[in-house]
């Protein structure tokens, strides 16, 4: 993907009319000959550049000024749904140690597992509870992204509008390269590819 054509589509969607809040940047990558029955993306991918930092919170016995945390003794304040539904409202990435884990499954997993916020080994579960083990989850999960197929076309966030051309660009192209590896016939599943912002249409981006 040539870089003189990103920056050329994201020059033409920052001409539009200016918003008071900064505008998400998504990707769309639309599909073709994909079966989403028999096959699925379902991963997360660490993008070169952040877009924001995330509100996480940490299922943990430990107390940490870098994170909320609720030890396994206020568990069950949360078999409420109303305080549960609230929880998962407040913040957007839970993480827990590896000794938790079972528990919060038991009783946050109903309502974490289909918003898409549950600790899982490929991102947010902790072996040791310190501070240097949290920081690097963090950081992880601060350029992470989730990517999941539930119709033949991928939306996923890959910048802000008060990010430098470069970073989104760099964003852009580390996210297509790695969705087209994980389509079952790579780019012959790729039919278009357009980018927008939070408030504009779709542009198509020429490949």
């Amino acid at each position: 993907m040539e870089e003189k054509k990103l920056e050329e589509a994201l020059d033409e969607i920052r001409k539009t009319k200016e918003r008071k809040f900064d505008q998400t940047v998504e990707l769309i990558i639309n599909l073709k000959k994909f079966d989403i029955k028999r096959y699925s993306v379902n991963t997360f991918i660490t993008l070169p550049n952040k877009i924001k930092d995330k509100k996480t919170c940490g299922f943990l016995e430990m107390h940490t000024d870098l994170i909320d945390t609720i030890p396994k003794a206020a568990f069950l304040k949360y078999k409420d749904k109303k305080e549960l539904k609230k929880l998962v409202k407040k913040y957007d990435f839970f993480i827990s140690s590896s000794n938790n884990m079972p528990a919060v499954a038991t009783v946050f997993g109903r309502v974490l597992g289909p918003s898409g916020k549950m600790p899982s080994p490929k991102l947010g579960i902790i072996l040791q509870e310190n501070n240097e083990e949290i920081k690097k989850v963090l950081d992880k999960i601060n350029n992470s992204i989730k990517i999941q197929t539930k119709e033949p076309s991928i939306k996923i966030p890959v910048g802000k509008t008060t990010m430098p051309n470069k970073s989104i660009c760099d964003n852009i192209r580390y996210a297509y390269n790695y969705i087209v590896n994980e389509l079952p016939n790579n780019k012959e599943n790729v039919k278009s590819i357009m980018i927008k912002l939070t408030m504009t249409k779709p542009i198509k981006i020429k490949i």
